[in-house]
């Protein structure tokens, strides 16, 4: 019996060692290292429940690399930002905790008080997030509340004034944000949006893809006598007057997905892969020469795609990520909508596991928001929070 049970528990040992052993080990290192005291600001305008999908990414880094607030706490992605906040009650839809008419001096306080500034989306909330007949409907939905505002600009301002590091995503300043404040925001951070924002689908066919966007489609029949002939993968450019382009695989472009390019040897610094795709919402920008660039995208035009571009305004490749002194800070701005996370992350406080999820999530597997997540978006927001820390400290 004894010789029995010795051999039942040497047979347990891996699974005890896997389960047991190595997640203490790791959570142990993550318990003794260090507090770092770094303020960040985050504005997200788009959080229509309690998923937080649009910021959580940037608070899971936050917690893994323990930095805090001021007053000692780790940061809690359900109340430390600003923008909409959904209700836990059925009957009611949430409310709006934002720049809310601040004085000068409520802003003063806001760009003393933090070294980083980070606006993750500010597309907003609208009426078919919460009303089910919304939803069914094909037309525009009515919103809620969203987009940059004038308290936005008056902030960043400030902020970029007292150098801080500052960092805005894709469709900060798009719809709905007024063109009179978006010219405000590129004039102050040195871009131009083009109009025009991308994303690529990996089926055209609307029997075949029910994710498609009716508006997409509808607005596309609307502009080409009511046909719509695509199969297969394809990449969608959709212009902020309505206008839209639609890019055939293999006639148009080449590659599998758009492909985020990052130069092994950089003279910025930043490590990341040399190739990631990224079949998600991006939008097509240009950027003044003081900026350099972490990575862009590449969608792989072919000389009919190229010309194509050409005749829309488009360049052949797009800033994905780019950044540019600020004083003692940095201003960045990233093209994609990186920060967007569905699913869960997990416990944040095992050290180690960024890079067992990097081996788990194969890079080129575009199909897997997570792998984007663990294989791009992680590592470069964890070196922006250290550059910050660094410099502000």
């Amino acid at each position: 019996m004894g010789q029995e049970l010795k051999l039942f528990f040497l047979r347990l040992w891996p699974f005890f060692l896997i389960l047991v052993v190595i997640p203490g080990i790791s959570f142990g290192v993550w318990w003794i290292e260090s507090k770092k005291d770094l303020s960040v600001l985050v504005i997200d305008k788009t959080v229509p429940n309690s998923t937080f999908r649009e910021h959580k990414g940037l608070f899971w880094a936050l917690e893994y690399d323990k930095y805090i607030k001021k007053d000692g706490f780790y940061y809690d992605e359900k109340k430390d930002y600003l923008g909409f906040f959904p209700s836990e009650f059925q009957e009611d839809i949430g409310e709006v905790k934002d720049l809310i008419q601040p004085t000068k001096l409520d802003l003063e306080k806001l760009v003393q008080d933090h070294e980083l500034f980070y606006y993750a989306d500010t597309y907003g909330v609208y009426e078919n997030n919460f009303f089910a007949s919304q939803r069914r409907s094909n037309e525009r939905s009515k919103k809620i509340y969203g987009g940059l505002s004038q308290a936005d600009i008056d902030l960043l301002t400030l902020a970029k004034e007292n150098e801080k590091t500052i960092v805005a995503e894709y469709n900060t300043m798009a719809s709905p944000t007024l063109r009179s404040i978006r010219s405000q925001f590129e004039r102050l951070m040195g871009l131009k949006w083009t109009g025009w924002i991308g994303r690529y689908f990996d089926e055209l066919d609307v029997n075949k893809n029910g994710d498609l966007p009716q508006w997409l489609i509808s607005n596309y029949r609307k502009q080409n006598d009511n046909q719509w002939p695509f199969a297969g993968p394809g990449m969608v450019f959709v212009n902020e007057l309505g206008e839209i382009e639609i890019f055939v695989a293999n006639e148009d472009f080449t590659n599998t997905t758009p492909l985020i390019r990052t130069q092994k040897v950089n003279k910025h610094g930043f490590s990341l892969p040399e190739v990631v795709p990224y079949p998600d919402w991006f939008d097509v920008v240009l950027i003044e020469r003081d900026y350099q660039v972490i990575s862009y995208f590449d969608i792989g035009a072919t000389n009919q795609g190229l010309e194509r571009l050409r005749e829309m305004g488009l360049p052949r490749f797009f800033p994905a990520a780019v950044f540019k002194p600020n004083g003692k800070g940095e201003i960045y701005y990233m093209s994609g909508d990186f920060s967007d996370m569905q699913g869960d992350l997990g416990a944040a406080r095992f050290k180690g596991l960024p890079f067992f999820y990097r081996g788990l999530y194969v890079a080129s597997d575009y199909r897997d928001r997570q792998s984007f997540f663990w294989n791009y978006y992680l590592p470069l927001t964890r070196q922006i929070l250290q550059r910050t820390h660094q410099k502000q400290n």
